[in-house]
């Protein structure tokens, strides 16, 4: 039985893992910005309350955690539709989550649980606009957004900690990947919602219309618990290093709605309309190689494309 503690453990990632370990019998501290969950079993010395952005709140509750493991799953984004309104504020957040709570997690582990496993979860974002359709961890960081810029930050935290400091933390650089905790704003959650909707408006002889951005767009999704599973994998394997999580497999925005819509029985023309308008953000094409994940750990994806999107309408995954 290890004690664990979930950085995050509120956002679709983090939930996933929680119950994953739970279940595995393991004693599991969550830490959100609202508070502390699960801290009955890390004794009563444990603090009340934590901030990651103060650097002795964090020592001291990782001291009295003292974990063998720790997942980092923090992050502040926000979806691909949605403009940058408040960019300072952007920043500022951006920062405080993917960097400083970062920094002052890894030295409060450098300084109180130096054997501590850590994963950081980062994401495609920090390839920006790739010089190759297909990326891998030689291809080069060129962030283009404030998520991806930070995230690229936290990876290079972690390698200082790693290699300064001899700290056993990971890398998982994340593509795409969706369960039912995705939180509607996402494409995917609108798309799934959109069809549920609209075979519920087709039984009840109503129309119903799911307005996306760019259809063509091409996206590497994959199954969100397989992802969390590559990250425990990381954890507990020897070596720590940094890692690709993704398919492989590109599939437009249309491909997913016409997937979705085809599984309740409905033509998706005759439900969705594209409006550029939505779009924000320039797009790119991401797409992972994770050769290297897959023959370290032996990780390979249990869920296709289309299975996923069929668990997602189920709302069971």
């Amino acid at each position: 039985m290890k004690r664990i503690v979930v950085i995050g453990s509120g956002g679709q990632d983090g939930r996933i893992l929680t119950e994953r370990l739970t279940e595995e019998g393991h004693h599991v501290l969550g830490l959100e910005p609202t508070g502390i969950a699960g801290g009955d079993a890390f004794g009563p010395e444990l603090p009340a309350k934590w901030e990651a952005t103060d650097p002795a709140r964090v020592r001291e509750l990782i001291g009295v955690a003292r974990p063998d493991e720790l997942y980092y799953f923090a992050a502040y984004h926000h979806s691909s539709e949605e403009a940058d309104d408040d960019v300072p504020n952007l920043w500022r957040l951006s920062q405080e989550v993917h960097v400083t709570g970062l920094v002052n997690t890894l030295e409060a582990l450098r300084r109180t649980a130096p054997h501590c496993r850590t994963f950081y979860a980062a994401s495609s974002h920090v390839f920006g606009i790739p010089p190759t359709v297909v990326q891998d961890e030689s291809t080069p960081f060129a962030p283009r957004c404030i998520y991806g810029i930070t995230k690229t930050a936290g990876i290079h935290v972690c390698r200082f900690y790693r290699q300064r400091h001899g700290l056993h933390t990971s890398v998982g650089i994340f593509y795409n990947h969706e369960s039912r905790y995705r939180p509607r704003k996402f494409v995917s959650q609108r798309i799934v919602q959109g069809a549920l909707e609209a075979r519920e408006a087709k039984r009840a002889a109503r129309t119903s219309k799911l307005v996306l951005g760019d259809l063509s767009a091409v996206v590497d999704w994959g199954y969100a618990p397989d992802y969390v599973d590559a990250a425990v994998r990381m954890v507990r394997s020897e070596i720590p290093d940094d890692f690709v999580i993704a398919t492989g497999i590109p599939h437009t925005v249309a491909d997913f709605v016409a997937a979705a819509f085809g599984r309740v029985g409905l033509d998706w023309r005759e439900h969705v309309e594209q409006d550029p308008a939505l779009v924000r953000r320039q797009g790119t094409t991401l797409v992972g190689n994770s050769s290297k994940l897959r023959q370290a750990t032996g990780w390979k994806p249990s869920v296709g494309f289309e299975e996923m999107i069929g668990v997602l309408l189920e709302g069971t995954g």
